[in-house]
Order: C-alpha cells, then sequence, then structure tokens
C-alpha cells in the first residue's frame, strides 16, 4: 500500500528543460506542480470532506444532547439505529478517509514534491557555465539547492493540510451556526473579519522577514564553507580569529533578522489570544442567551460550546500554518534566486556532435576580455596543426588561461571563433567538445570519492586493467596501493577526502594524469602539468607526457619553461596578443621576451611578472 501512493508521481521522470525557468513565485511553483496535478486535485477535495465531517460530528453531538433529554429506554428504542449507523461511519469510513489523504500528502506529495524540485533543480544548476559558478560561493548554491525543496514541500503541504481543510471547516461552522440561529452567525462574522485582519498583517511582514532571514542563513553557510574549504589558508596564515570576525558579521545579521521574525511572531500570538476570547464570549455567550430567553435548544448551546472551543484550538495552528506557508514561500523566493537563473551558455538550437578528423585548431581574430577593457585576448589569429605540439608562454594576464577556456567554451568569445576541423566550438555540442579534449590543470582537484572512481571520471568505461594500465602510466600505481582511508578502504577504493586534501599535491597530480591518460582524448591541454611535482618524478612523469602527445595536438602551459623546450612551437602571449612564434632554439636566437624569461629563470622557473 505504501508503495502505490510513494510510486504515484514519479520524480525523476523525463521533462522538457528549459534554458529560462520562471522568475515569478507562482509561475515556479506552477512548473514543478503539473506532474501533481492530479493528487493535487484529489487532496483538496479530500481536505474539504475532512472538514465537513469534523463539523458534521460537532453537528451530531448536539443532536446527541437533545436526544437524551428524553427517557434511556424511550432514546434508545427510537434512534438505536441511527446511533449505531454514525458509530460505524466514525470506526470504518471516517479513518479511512483520513489515512486516504494523509497517505496522499505524507507519501505521494511530501515525499515526492522535494525530491522532484532537487533533482530538477540540481539537474538545471549543474547546466549552468564555469563562469556561473566563479561568481557566486559554492557553498551558498548548495545551500539554497538543499534548503528550497523542502521549503516548497511545506508550502504544499499547508495548502492542503491547513489552509483547504480551515477555509472548509469555517465555512462549514458559519452553516451549522446559521442553521441553529441565523443571529449566531453575527458574533462569528466579527471574529473571522478581525482574523482575516491579522492574518494579513502577519503574512505581509512574515514573507519579506523569512526572505531576509533565509538569505542570511545563505551568507553564513557560504562563509563557513569557505573557511572549511580553504582551512589549510587559515590555519597557515593563522586568521583564526579573523575568520571568526568574519562568520560573526554574518551571524549577527542572522539574528538579528530572525529577531525581526520573531516579533512578528510574538505581535501574531497575542492578538490571537484576544481574538479568541472574543470568539468564545460572543458565540458561547449569544447562544446561552438565547437558550435562556427559549430560543435554543441544549443542543444548540452544546454545538454552539464545541464548535468555539474548537475554533479557538484551531486558530493558533491555523495561523501557524499561514506563517509557515508564506515563511517558507521567502525561502523559496529566495531559493529561486539561484535555481531560477538562466542558463546563458547553451548549444546552439541546431548544434551537432563534433566530428574530429584531424585535429587543426584554428583561432579567429579571437577576442575576451571577461566584459573589462583590459585581459584576456584580443583579436588573436592561430593556427594549430594536427598533431603539432605547441608550448604557451607569457607573464600573468597574458590570456593564456583565457584561451584554453574559450577552447573548452566555459566561456564564448566576445568575438572572433574558435575552428576544430573547420567546426566553430559555439556550433557543437558542449559534450562532444569536452570528450574530445582532455586538460591536466595546475591545481588537480579531485571529487570527494574513492582514487578509482576519480580515476574512471576519465572513461566510466573502462576496464580494471585499462584503469591499473594508466595509472602505472602515471606513476601512481605504486602509491595507490598503499592507501587508506578511516573507514578501512584500501588502494584503489581509499577515499581521497574533499577535494583531494588526504593526498599530497603530487598525488593528486599523478591521479589527474591517470584520469586524463585513461580519456585519451585526440586533443590535450597542459596547465602547468607538472607543477606540483618534485624533480625526480617530474622527469617519469615527462617522459609519460611525452608519450601521451604523440599523435595528438597538444597546448601546454608552462612557466618552467624547461618543461616545453621540447615543443614544435612556442607562442609568447603579452597582452592578449601573441608577440613571438617559434621553436625553443630560435626563440632564443631572436633575443626577444622569451630570451629574457629564459634567462630570468631559476630553476627553469619563469618569473611571471617580470617586465620588460
Amino acid at each position: 500500500m505504501f508503495k502505490y501512493f510513494e510510486n504515484l508521481v514519479d520524480p525523476y521522470a523525463p521533462f522538457a528543460e528549459t534554458n529560462t525557468p520562471p522568475t515569478r513565485l507562482w509561475p515556479f511553483m506552477r512548473a514543478y506542480a503539473k506532474p501533481f496535478k492530479t493528487v493535487f486535485i484529489l487532496a483538496g477535495i479530500l481536505s474539504i470532506v475532512i472538514a465537513a465531517i469534523e463539523i458534521g460530528l460537532i453537528y451530531y453531538m448536539g443532536r446527541v444532547v437533545d436526544l437524551l433529554q428524553g427517557a434511556p429506554a424511550e432514546v434508545w428504542a427510537a434512534n438505536k439505529v441511527e446511533l449505531i449507523a454514525v458509530a460505524i461511519f466514525i470506526l470504518t469510513l471516517r479513518p479511512l478517509i483520513q489515512l486516504l489523504d494523509v497517505m496522499l500528502l505524507n507519501n505521494t506529495i511530501i515525499v515526492n514534491f522535494g525530491t522532484l524540485i532537487r533533482w530538477r533543480a540540481h539537474k538545471h544548476v549543474l547546466r549552468q557555465s564555469v563562469g556561473w559558478f566563479e561568481n557566486d560561493f559554492a557553498g551558498r548554491i548548495a545551500n539554497r539547492i538543499m534548503q528550497t525543496p523542502p521549503a516548497a514541500g511545506e508550502v504544499v503541504f499547508q495548502v492542503f493540510d491547513a489552509i483547504s481543510y480551515s477555509l472548509a471547516y469555517m465555512i462549514g461552522a458559519a452553516i451549522l451556526l446559521s442553521s441553529s440561529d441565523a443571529r449566531l452567525l453575527l458574533p462569528l462574522v466579527i471574529w473571522m473579519v478581525l482574523y482575516g485582519m491579522l492574518i494579513v498583517w502577519t503574512t505581509k511582514r512574515v514573507g519579506p522577514a523569512s526572505k531576509a532571514a533565509s538569505d542570511a542563513r545563505s551568507t553564513v553557510t557560504g562563509r563557513v564553507v569557505d573557511a572549511y574549504t580553504n582551512i589549510h589558508s587559515v590555519k597557515m596564515f593563522a586568521h583564526h580569529d579573523s575568520e571568526l570576525d568574519y562568520a560573526k558579521d554574518a551571524i549577527e545579521k542572522t539574528r538579528k533578522t530572525f529577531q525581526t521574525e520573531m516579533r512578528i511572531y510574538t505581535t501574531m500570538d497575542f492578538s490571537l489570544v484576544l481574538l479568541n476570547g472574543l470568539l468564545i464570549v460572543g458565540v458561547v455567550g449569544w447562544a446561552i442567551a438565547l437558550w435562556v430567553q427559549g430560543q435554543a435548544s441544549v443542543g444548540t448551546v452544546a454545538a454552539a460550546t464545541a464548535l468555539a472551543l474548537r475554533l479557538n484550538a484551531m486558530t493558533g495552528w491555523i495561523m501557524w500554518a499561514l506563517t509557515t506557508f508564506f515563511r517558507e514561500l521567502g525561502v523559496v523566493a529566495e531559493g529561486m534566486e539561484t535555481i531560477a537563473q538562466p542558463v546563458t551558455l547553451v548549444d546552439a538550437p541546431d548544434a551537432k556532435p563534433l566530428v574530429l578528423t584531424d585535429g587543426r585548431i584554428e583561432l579567429k581574430a579571437l577576442t575576451h576580455h571577461y566584459g573589462r577593457d583590459y585581459g584576456g585576448l584580443e583579436a588573436l589569429d592561430l593556427t594549430i596543426q594536427p598533431g603539432e605540439k605547441v608550448g604557451l608562454v607569457g607573464r600573468s594576464g597574458a590570456g593564456k588561461s583565457t584561451l584554453v577556456k574559450l577552447l573548452l567554451r566555459f566561456y564564448d568569445p566576445e568575438s572572433g571563433r574558435i575552428e576544430i576541423d573547420g567546426q566553430d566550438v559555439t556550433q557543437v555540442t558542449q559534450d562532444s567538445l569536452r570528450l574530445n579534449v582532455g586538460m591536466v590543470q595546475q591545481e588537480s582537484s579531485l571529487l570527494h570519492r574513492s582514487v578509482r572512481e576519480n580515476i574512471l571520471y576519465g572513461r566510466p568505461d573502462a576496464s580494471e586493467a585499462e584503469m591499473i594500465a594508466a595509472a602505472k602510466q602515471a606513476e601512481a600505481h605504486e602509491f595507490i596501493t598503499t592507501l587508506t582511508d578511516p573507514s578501512g578502504n584500501i588502494g584503489y577504493d581509499a577515499q581521497v577526502g574533499e577535494r583531494g586534501v588526504k593526498l599530497s599535491g603530487g598525488q593528486r597530480q599523478r591521479v589527474t594524469l591517470a584520469r586524463v591518460i585513461l580519456k585519451n582524448a585526440p586533443i590535450l591541454l597542459l596547465d602547468e602539468a607538472t607543477s606540483a611535482l618534485d624533480s625526480e618524478v617530474e622527469e617519469a612523469i615527462q617522459r609519460t607526457l611525452y608519450k601521451m602527445m604523440e599523435g595528438k595536438t597538444v597546448i601546454a602551459i608552462a612557466h618552467r619553461l624547461s618543461t616545453i623546450a621540447e615543443m614544435d612551437r612556442i607562442l609568447v602571449l603579452d597582452g592578449g596578443k601573441i608577440i613571438e612564434d617559434g621553436s625553443h632554439d630560435a626563440l632564443l636566437a631572436k633575443g626577444g621576451l622569451y630570451s629574457e624569461f629564459w634567462a630570468r629563470q631559476s630553476g627553469g622557473f619563469l618569473n611571471p611578472e617580470a617586465v620588460t
């Protein structure tokens, strides 16, 4: 039975993805709610039915009080069938209806609605560009992905568990009182108007206050995660106290926003007590007055009293449900600032997979400054022949990394184009482009998973033997077999920690190399690929890299010029342009910037800040 309700909606079902999700709250919620349309309608109907049953029971208790005014034997003889039927209904049909309602809410809606939002939101965010992630805290992005789905689920829960139920209950209460005596409606209507005013006052303030509090909490998460992620820097520079102060500013802002929110709730609670007193005295007092005048039965007084006390008990719950509803809407609205952002770097509408035949790379008037007036590349023209090995040299900010990022289409050029075998990289699918490019970066970041999973990231369908062969080629197999983690995993099953923190820099780099070796892409990008290695290992890895380069088109960035001296060509970038192009020997003979870099080297390193 549970499985039936849990599987009524598949949160992972295929859906029409959009690059521009709704940016307004209700259209955003409706877009995610489409698979639940039928379930929502049924849940709404059941809420109304349950409220009607509760009102009916109060009415019937008043009738029972009136029936009991006669002789017991006569009352039983005249009404036993009715009383038994009502008892059977209370013991059978009522709990079954209630069960159906709670199973739809708890097992169909709550479980799957949040899951659907989290899955689709994560899928959407993963499609964002590298530049998009570089403009925000990873911790804040993750916090919004995690807190928005349960908030949205709570919103839906309150709609059906409280709001629709309470509306139906109040309408039923008005019908019940008017059927006894229309004059009993007057205190109820006055109370409803005042109660509605309190709801409006509260909800107007709770939404913005909740959004401010949620945004403040996300900022705290971002700052705390930033400190934890960079704990080595925090400890190395002895910035424990400054990090505490940095976090305290955000924590204190969170406390202030939370104080504002709680003041609203305190005012609401006190006002509610006053209103409920008015409700009890007004409805019960009037019912008693009518009874004194002989215009109402004892049963009417009993029903009015039970109804007033029930409403008194419910009003706090209803108000809390409504404030929860609007508070969680505030959380959803804050999460939308991340989840509803459009994906701007997308495949062209008619994009086709890259067909790589030779590996020729052509840059035509390529310009990119990251929206600034400086840095990046300026009208760069370059042709790299198939199988050619090209080294890139230049000061920091010369445009080396920009060239690589544009080639991988982490950004789109502001003007100009990049072609691979005659195909504009902006007109092919991003996945097919990156599957044909292998890259080893200076900062070898690993996933917080096992060594095996990290290496197989290069080619998930590779065999165990192929994975081990790649590790051996990267000079990594020997140290991998000695690894253990706190959970008792050993060798290739050992966890490497967040960003590979449990490994040394050289070990991380070798695992990264093994991953790229396993990928075996026809285009190879190297960004200081051996910078984290000691001299002995570097020599072995250099041999591995040169073996990897065979038959591939290679672009290698290096500050250690000895690592690219054997390249077919070396390009010197300065101010976003190529100012020198030639072999190592030719550039030394030329006596230009490259020869100056070479002369300034200490141990084969280039001073990236050197000025001519």
